[in-house]
């Protein structure tokens, strides 16, 4: 995988693009490349599935509306072999597919018509998250609770057991681990996880949370493991293990 230094300027970092407008790939394709991306089209989805999984791409921007294969399940099946960060292109409005998206796993959306500076910006953001996580201060092995998380390695456990996270995920999870037993503003989750300002009516955050919480849950951990502060975020309770 590229270093850091790649990874914010793009350099030498492979992304899959799964879209059947050709027109549309051929433009992101050549934007993308100016800004030192190397770009694979691909226009069939099972196709597309495959290639997201084979360890070859840093990224995956996926088109909701493909032919045959819906996007969502495209998504859906990459999600079932990988954690490949995924940024789903979304009908401009298209809020139930938007967070049907997120739901499933993936990492970020950027709606159509696509800017390409606003994919880039995504792309990076991305990319920052997945290699260095939310910026903070890191060590070999963070715990709070049940939980045990090793930054430099991408593990996450709750009990011992492993969770299969999202990039985003993760970096969530992280960050309220850091902050145990504070409460958290959705202002500075959405900065520091998702890498953007927090929108008015955006449920991003709150979709993740929720997945995050099914997947500790699933785990071993309390269902009360992440509270809800009504009207301000989120505080990850962490009582000691038994």
């Amino acid at each position: 995988m590229a270093d850091n230094a790649a990874t914010e300027n793009g350099d030498n970092v492979e992304i899959l693009l799964i879209d059947d407008d050709a027109e549309l790939c051929e433009m992101l394709a050549e934007y993308l490349a100016g800004e030192g991306f190397a770009v694979t089209a691909c226009a069939n989805g099972d196709a597309g599935a495959d290639l997201a999984v084979s360890g070859r791409f840093v990224a995956v921007v996926l088109d909701i509306m493909l032919p045959r294969v819906s996007g969502i399940d495209v998504l859906r099946e990459i999600r079932t072999r990988s954690t490949v960060p995924v940024i789903m292109l979304t009908a401009k409005g298209s809020d139930i597919d938007r967070v049907i998206g997120l739901e499933l796993g993936a990492d970020d959306y950027v709606p159509k018509p696509c800017y390409p500076r606003e994919l880039v910006a995504r792309l990076r953001a991305v990319l920052r998250r997945t290699q260095g996580g939310v910026p903070a201060e890191r060590s070999d092995e963070l715990t709070a609770g049940s939980i045990t998380i090793a930054p430099s390695q991408r593990v996450a456990r709750v009990g011992g057991h492993p969770l299969d996270l999202t990039v985003t995920e993760f970096n969530l999870l992280e960050y309220l681990v850091r902050h145990a037993d504070r409460a958290v503003s959705k202002d500075d989750l959405s900065l520091q996880v998702l890498g953007r300002p927090r929108m008015q009516y955006d449920r991003s955050l709150d979709v993740h949370v929720g997945n995050l919480r099914q997947k500790l849950t699933a785990a071993g951990a309390p269902e009360s493991m992440i509270a809800t502060v009504w009207g301000f975020g989120y505080r990850l309770d962490a009582p000691q293990a038994d």
